[in-house]
């Protein structure tokens, strides 16, 4: 028999929506707030009185930009495994005979979005405590765990050099970017000061075009000559002050190896070539003897969420699908889609038909995602009916007027603090979905998708005030108004 989900199942079961007060307020504000050219649909369902509040287009498909990434979170939460840290190793083959490496050196990428320059050091300090020095054979990043495809499907190619939108793969440093820090010197017009490349690497190149203290040499800028997938990077224009600005790098696993093997030649490792290789890590056998690691890091699955929601990180995001998709197929060579499948499983979990709905990545940036508030409204009702799941969701979630992408949002009562939801923005689109928090002890699901607006003012302000609206009324059936 097929299964209900909440919403569904509220719609045929609760008793009608709010009394008319509130809910005619809620349709006053879409007509008074809204451009007669935009579309919006609404969600909202008392989780704690298990009924449904109110809905205006719930059903209508949208696209969710970001707050599809609430999809990709509580479908990996809802794994056995879903504590498992992030994990990165180097191994080796062949034997360690005094200060020689007879074999190669890999390393073995798990994912892991949020390894940095630190992380690398570690790597590099376990591996060097191991008391070789030389490398007879090479060293290879193994990238095994994921296809050849760097981006989703639908993805906007002209980001190709923006640090939002790098390249995924197993092996990642720094979210495959590099922050640069410029300062003006004391003279007018002189090239102002490169502070710090940061991770410092040989796989780019910087060039200098700056000017201190100059407004006509234009706005500060960076960049790369990423048409011809170079890593030649850019910075350029008017620098009165201390200016940072980050730029993906072409070809992350790259990245990472050549920097890698850069910090092992300063630690004194000479392996015998420097040419960038890649290959799996082979399995035991009787010619083939393969070490337990030599070198661990580890990210928290908690790190990884955390950063997920709070600054609404595409880079997670997608390696948070790929980590689902590799756990649940046992694959090698895993792609998104592997990840999707799971979500489209819980899809089905919650009575809603795969077929109904679309989704191309586990971000929210492809143009080709459509879901319903409807539908977001279920996963977040799920996440609150498991307590592993939702206690965990709940912290990494923005709060309103207090940190993430709503921190400068809902800042005075009676939002403040009592709103955690996931924003979701590009160019006309513009959705918020989480949960409310009321003075009653009721907690609401709630699910906002705005299409086809150009103001994105316009539409936070409204969503801002939709969300001001729920917490200003007390239990429905026509209970006074809190105070």
């Amino acid at each position: 028999m097929k299964k209900i989900g909440c919403w569904l199942l509220a719609s045929m079961l609760a008793s009608p929506a709010w009394g008319q007060e509130p809910l005619a307020e809620i349709d006053s504000l879409i007509k008074r707030m809204l451009p007669e050219s935009s579309e919006v649909g609404i969600a909202v369902y008392d989780l704690t009185a298990k009924r449904r509040l109110y809905a205006y287009r719930a059903e209508k498909l949208s696209r969710p930009a970001s707050t599809l990434k609430l999809l990709t979170a509580i479908t990996a939460l809802a794994r056995p495994d879903a504590d498992q840290p992030f994990r990165t190793e180097v191994r080796h083959d062949g034997v360690i005979a005094r200060d020689t490496l007879h074999g190669n050196l890999y390393v073995v990428g798990g994912f892991d979005p949020e390894l940095d320059g630190e992380a690398l050091d570690s790597l590099v300090e376990r591996t060097a405590s191991r008391g070789f020095s030389v490398i007879t054979g090479g060293v290879y990043g193994d990238v095994s765990l994921k296809d050849s495809l760097r981006w989703g499907q639908g993805w906007a190619w002209d980001d190709e050099p923006a640090a939002f939108q790098p390249h995924l793969s197993p092996l990642m440093l720094c979210k495959g970017t590099v922050e640069i820090t410029v300062g003006p010197t004391p003279a007018k017009g002189d090239t102002a000061a490169i502070l710090a490349a940061y991770p410092r690497s040989s796989f780019y190149t910087l060039r200098n075009e700056t000017k201190s203290r100059t407004p006509s040499a234009g706005d500060f800028a960076l960049t790369r000559d990423w048409m011809e997938h170079g890593n030649h990077i850019v910075v350029s224009g008017n620098v009165d002050k201390i200016r940072k600005g980050q730029v993906s790098v072409y070809d992350s696993p790259r990245f990472f190896m050549r920097t890698f093997l850069d910090r092992l030649q300063a630690r004194g490792i000479a392996p015998k070539d420097t040419i960038l290789r890649f290959a799996e890590l082979p399995a035991d056998s009787d010619s083939v003897r393969v070490s337990a690691p030599l070198a661990v890091w580890e990210t928290p699955m908690y790190t990884v969420l955390r950063q997920l929601m709070k600054n609404s990180d595409n880079l997670n995001a997608e390696a948070l699908l790929c980590r689902v998709g590799a756990e649940a197929s046992g694959k090698r060579h895993v792609a998104a889609e592997d990840g999707i499948v799971e979500i489209m499983k819980l899809v089905r979990q919650l009575g809603h038909d795969p077929k109904t709905i679309q989704i191309a990545d586990g971000c929210g940036l492809s143009n080709y995602n459509y879901l319903s508030p409807s539908l977001l409204v279920d996963f977040l009702a799920y996440a609150y009916s498991r307590a592993d799941i939702f206690n965990a969701l709940y912290r990494a979630l923005p709060t309103g007027g207090v940190d993430g992408t709503l921190k400068y949002r809902m800042r005075k009562a009676p939002t403040r603090g009592n709103v955690h939801a996931k924003t979701g923005s590009f160019t006309a689109i513009n959705t918020l979905a989480g949960y409310i928090d009321r003075q009653d002890g009721h907690t609401l699901a709630f699910a906002i998708m705005n299409q086809n607006i150009l103001s994105a003012k316009q539409a936070r302000d409204f969503q801002d005030e939709v969300c001001g609206l729920l917490l200003r009324y007390a239990d429905p059936d026509g209970v006074k108004k809190n105070k």
